[in-house]
């Protein structure tokens, strides 16, 4: 990893157990996050959450840009990240969904 390269790793639990990650990485200006979601019934928000632990992770909020990489078709995900940040632009790559956005800094 290169030196100017900051990875963390965020996590939301529900009853005790992990039931969605991701992984971080910064570099300059800009993040990149691979999201994961458990498979099977999770909690109303569990998605949104996560977005919002990514959003708010140190190496991001220092980025100008974010990309995500999540599981393709995940509308909770797509919706809360176009929330969230601004000039969202999705495309789609077999089973992931990609997310390229602007980090507002209010």
């Amino acid at each position: 990893m290169d030196a100017a390269e900051e990875t963390q790793h965020v996590e939301v639990e529900a009853e005790g157990r992990v039931v969605a990650s991701a992984d971080v990485v910064a570099a300059d200006s800009s993040a990149v996050a691979a999201l994961h979601v458990e498979p099977g019934h999770l909690p109303p928000g569990t998605r949104s959450k996560l977005v919002d632990a990514v959003l708010d992770a140190p190496a991001v909020a220092a980025a100008d840009r974010l990309t995500t990489a999540g599981p393709a078709g995940d509308v909770e995900v797509a919706q809360r990240v176009r929330e969230r940040l601004d000039d969202v632009e999705a495309r789609r790559a077999g089973a992931t969904t990609f997310h390229d956005g602007t980090v507002p800094h209010d």
